[in-house]
């Protein structure tokens, strides 16, 4: 009898599981809302809302880029000292106009994205090892061309980046905005997007088939560095000074929660961008429940750490059920 009630369970277990992947992540954000709108003072203003999103901009923009490359069965560590990097370049370039020094920023990101996807598509190098060499060395790198200095930002248009609004909503946030609805759009409209999606599900059948894995990969590391990129600079923007010592710590460690809270499996396959988005914010959540408590940022590190084992966990049990 026990026997035949644990088969009839399995079903409904494996549901559950199912459904945790694909919205558990909304329902924790709407618990947490609740929960902050009774504990915390202000929680539900204006001005706090503003502050969060903006806050998480950066952090939406590089899952983003994660969310790809874990799309097709692959990591990025190096994204933190991608937004370091980015940091470092932006105020050397900025006496020759801030256009300039965007596009130096950005071309850096993806330099570092052309050597990791170099080395996971030809040379065959696990994405891990690979992007671990540039999440040592790239932060390294950054601080050299820093001069290992903070450095305040005076560029007025840089500044405006961070802080300037469209129709009341924060610029870094339009921007983010923007990003999540062309990597959607991507993802779900294009040929590139299904060829990365088969590529994560089963490489093998899809060099097989015929499909340029090898460019698919390269483009998805270089997209995953424009991104990180491009979260550098806004936070940059929006801090005003220049510090790759510090910018983009862990960054690596909220982007994988983001993706992997957000449904996107680590075995690749599947790339859930509004589920991505929810991750990050969830993330934003946390925190900032945690220090407006005056708890530390280290507990919100482990927090992150028990999210992301509950969502591997979740995922693993769905997929074998």
């Amino acid at each position: 009898m026990a026997e035949a009630t644990l088969t009839l369970s399995r079903p409904d277990r494996g549901r559950i599981l199912a459904w945790l992947q694909d919205y558990g992540v909304y329902a924790a954000i709407g618990v947490l809302i609740v929960v902050n709108a009774a504990i915390t003072p202000h929680f539900l203003t204006t001005e706090n809302l503003r502050t969060q999103l903006v806050q998480v901009a950066p952090i939406v923009i590089v899952s983003l880029g994660m969310a790809l490359v874990i799309g097709t069965e692959g990591v990025d560590l190096s994204v933190g000292s991608v937004m370091a990097l980015a940091a470092a370049l932006l105020p050397l370039y900025l006496g020759y106009g801030v256009l300039p020094a965007l596009v130096v920023a950005l071309l850096g990101g993806a330099a570092v994205g052309l050597v990791n996807g170099s080395l996971v598509a030809f040379a065959g190098v696990q994405p891990i090892v690979a992007t671990l060499a540039l999440f040592v060395g790239g932060r390294g790198i950054a601080l050299v061309v820093a001069d290992g200095r903070l450095k305040d930002i005076r560029n007025q248009d840089l500044l405006d980046l961070g802080s300037s609004s469209i129709v009341g909503i924060p610029l870094p946030v339009v921007v983010a905005f923007v990003l999540v609805v062309v990597v959607m759009a991507l993802v779900r409209r294009t040929t590139f997007g299904r060829r990365l999606v088969a590529i994560g599900g089963n490489r093998t059948a899809s060099e097989l088939s015929g499909l340029p894995v090898r460019r698919i990969l390269l483009l998805v590391y270089v997209a995953s560095g424009l991104l990180a990129a491009a979260a550098g600079v806004l936070a940059t923007a929006r801090l005003q000074a220049s510090d790759p010592s510090s910018l983009g710590l862990l960054m690596e460690l909220s982007a994988i929660t983001a993706v992997v809270v957000g449904g996107t499996p680590l075995s690749g396959g599947r790339v859930r961008v509004l589920g991505t988005v929810a991750g990050a914010l969830l993330i934003q959540l946390v925190r900032a429940t945690l220090i407006k408590h005056n708890l530390s940022d280290s507990l919100a590190q482990m927090v992150q750490a028990a999210i992301i084992l509950a969502a591997v966990y979740t995922a693993r049990g769905e997929s074998t059920r």
